[in-house]
């Protein structure tokens, strides 16, 4: 088990959290688990590694290759920055344990002008678990992004949702998509490390994910 590598079909949906929750959990199974947020854009607010480490105590958290003030898309955050994201510097961190490595956004979020975070997917070689909101809207966003990762070879672990259930939704995403639910992570209005952990158990099934 190396690792996955956890994508959103938006912004804003969980993505963070869910990742937090798989470190979690792998870190229960494996005795150890990583997480590495490859590019932040956005510092002024608590930044995606440093949620992770506050959900998930005692993981390792590896440095972000790019620290981006502009909250905005990694592209144009650079660019407004003044920087410019390499290829050779998004390497996969090495390191004990597998890694959760978490996206930007969706998986045709541009790193660049000349480059997709979905054609970086391909170079990392994990699976991707595909975070998915259950409100309005998601079936379209969800099979769009299932057919822009299969177009590009993708491996693809499933698809986990985020929010109050709607099985109808749930239901066709995984079945037009053909792709396995992995299960879906309720919004947690006391969103603390023992309470995510315990939804992670209760609503996902380790195993089924690997």
């Amino acid at each position: 088990m190396r690792g996955l590598i956890v994508t959103g079909t938006d912004t804003g949906i969980g993505k963070t959290v869910l990742a937090a929750g798989l470190v979690g959990a792998l870190a229960q199974s494996f005795g150890q688990a990583r997480y590495w947020k490859p590019v932040q854009a956005g510092l002024a607010e608590e930044t995606d590694s440093e949620a992770v480490a506050r959900l998930v105590p005692g993981a390792t958290i590896h440095a972000e290759a790019y620290r981006l003030v502009t909250p905005a898309s990694p592209h144009l955050a650079a660019r407004i920055d003044g920087v410019d994201i390499v290829a050779a510097r998004l390497a996969l961190p090495a390191g004990a344990g597998p890694i959760i490595v978490e996206g930007a956004g969706g998986a045709l979020v541009p790193l660049s002008e000349t480059r997709l975070y979905a054609e970086q997917f391909v170079v990392w070689g994990l699976p991707v678990v595909i975070v998915a909101r259950t409100g309005l809207g998601t079936i379209n966003h969800s099979l769009l992004t299932i057919e822009a990762l299969r177009w590009r070879g993708v491996p693809i672990a499933g698809i986990a949702f985020v929010g109050p259930a709607e099985p109808e939704s749930e239901t066709i995403i995984a079945t037009l998509g053909q792709v396995r639910r992995l299960g879906r992570l309720p919004i947690l209005p006391d969103l603390t490390p023992v309470s995510l952990a315990a939804a992670m158990a209760e609503h996902f099934d380790l195993m089924d994910i690997l």
